[in-house]
Formats: structure tokens, sequence, C-alpha cells
């Protein structure tokens, strides 16, 4: 996968109507200090269109990224931080189930897991529910720069026995610092496409 356009296309609050779009949908899911906005950055080859911060729980809306023209990368709001007020996750958590629900063209849900801390309750619910909406996520396991390379089999171990991941549920490792994980990432996006065509 090449990525040669990006726009920041649809941003929606916890009122507005979603888009019923015509191309293929990726969702990308994790807790609130995950990673997800670096990882969207890095797959985009973008410094910052997705908005890091050093502040967890700044993802707020769903937020769709036209890819070339072919795909939508859709952010969704982080889960589980703690200073979030418990009416706020609620209505965050309707925000993410509304559009797992109605998007008529998501075609998979990454399921971002930090590689260094095992999986949390709010971790596993996600993963469970996902399941339980029928959609096979894939999980990828962000912060790999973070941990020593010996630690890396044993840390995506854990991950798979606490979310008792399915056998053929991918786990990918991935490094927004040193883009590792990137190519099998495009590769995995690829097939996603194939399979929709």
């Amino acid at each position: 996968m090449v990525i040669k356009n990006v726009a920041l296309e649809t941003v929606c609050g916890v009122t507005s109507k979603l888009p019923q779009t015509t191309l293929p949908e990726i969702a990308f899911a994790g807790k609130s200090n995950v990673g997800k906005s670096s990882l969207i950055n890095a797959l985009m080859n973008r410094k910052s269109l997705a908005r890091t911060s050093s502040q967890p729980g700044k993802t707020q809306t769903i937020n769709y990224y036209n890819i070339n023209g072919e795909l939508y990368f859709v952010d969704l709001p982080g889960y589980g931080y703690a200073k979030v007020s418990k009416t706020e996750k609620e209505k965050w958590g309707r925000m993410v189930e509304r559009y797992l629900h109605a998007s008529k063209m998501l075609k998979a849900v990454f399921l971002l897991i930090d590689i260094r801390h095992e999986p949390s309750e709010n971790d596993k619910n996600m993963y469970d529910w996902i399941v339980g909406n029928g959609y096979d996520p894939i999980i990828i396991a962000t912060k790999l720069d973070k941990i020593n390379r010996s630690q890396k089999e044993k840390c995506l171990k854990t991950i798979r026995t606490k979310l008792n991941l399915k056998p053929d549920h991918l786990l990918i490792a991935f490094s927004a610092q040193t883009k590792q994980g990137r190519e099998e990432l495009y590769e995995t996006i690829d097939e996603i496409l194939k399979d929709h065509d």
C-alpha cells in the first residue's frame, strides 16, 4: 500500500449524524494513551494530521481520514481514561457502539494494546465486544520500541492469553518511533481491500 493523499474529511461529535460513506472503512480503537494518533500518523506518513497529545483522552470525536480516495481510517474515541467523568465515558461508549452498528462499510477493526502492560479490563471488554459484533479484530501491540527485544515474545504471549485471542486473530507488534510493523500493517490493509473488491 502506498499512501499518496490523505485528508481529514469528517469529524463527528456525540450528537452528529454519522456519514454513510461509499468506501471501505478501517476503524482504530484503543485506550486513551495507547498511541492511536501516532499509529495513524505513521501509517499516513504524516507528522501530525491525527492530533497526538500528552493529555490522554483528547480524541472525543470520530474522525474520518480519506486515504487515496480509496478507503477511510476511522479514529474512534479512546476509552478508559480516568480523568473523564462517567457521563462523558458513557457518551463516548455509546458513540463507538453507534458507529460499529451503523457503519455499512466497516471492513476491519484494529484494536490497539500497549505491549508493556497486561490488557486491562476495558481492553478485554472491547475485544469481546468487537468479536460479539461479528468482527475479527486485528490486535496491534503498540510502543514496541519501549521494551527490550528479548521481552517481545513474552509480552505478545501475555496479550494473547489475557485477551483469550482466537488462534486466527492477527497480532502485530508496532512502533511509531521506528516504524517497525508498518509494512505488515500495510499488507494487512491490502488484504482487507482485496477482500472488499
